[in-house]
Parts: C-alpha cells; sequence; structure tokens
C-alpha cells in the first residue's frame, strides 16, 4: 500500500520528464518508481522461496510428529 501510494504520487515527475525544470526530478522519480516495482515482484517471489527453502525440514519434523510446525 505504501509503494502503491508512493508510485502514484511520483507519476506527474514520470511523465513530465521532457518539460522545463524537471531535468532533475524526472530521473529521480524514474529511479524511485523502478525500484518500487522492482522490490515488490522480488518480495512476492524471493520470500516464499526463502520460506519454503529453510521451513521444509521443520514442516517435515511437524508432520512426522504430528505436531503444529510453531512452538
Amino acid at each position: 500500500m505504501t509503494a502503491l501510494s508512493a508510485g502514484i504520487a511520483l507519476i506527474p515527475f514520470v511523465i513530465a520528464a521532457g518539460e522545463p525544470g524537471k531535468e532533475i526530478f524526472s530521473p529521480i522519480a524514474i529511479c524511485i518508481v523502478g525500484g518500487l516495482i522492482s522490490s515488490t515482484f522480488l518480495d512476492f517471489a524471493v520470500t516464499p522461496a526463502v520460506f519454503r527453502l529453510f521451513g521444509k525440514k521443520a514442516a517435515a519434523k511437524a508432520l512426522a510428529l504430528n505436531a503444529p510446525a510453531t512452538h
């Protein structure tokens, strides 16, 4: 939600790339929006993969003991 609102707020700076006076703000806005988009997609992919990688052993042990995976 925070990344979405920040991205929406920066859209006018991204669109006004060729306007006079926006030579500094436009590249900065493009970098920030790109970082927000890439970090959001990486978060959707990397976090579940890490949880699966490191939680697989604990989940298998909990299933073998017929116990919950958390304490």
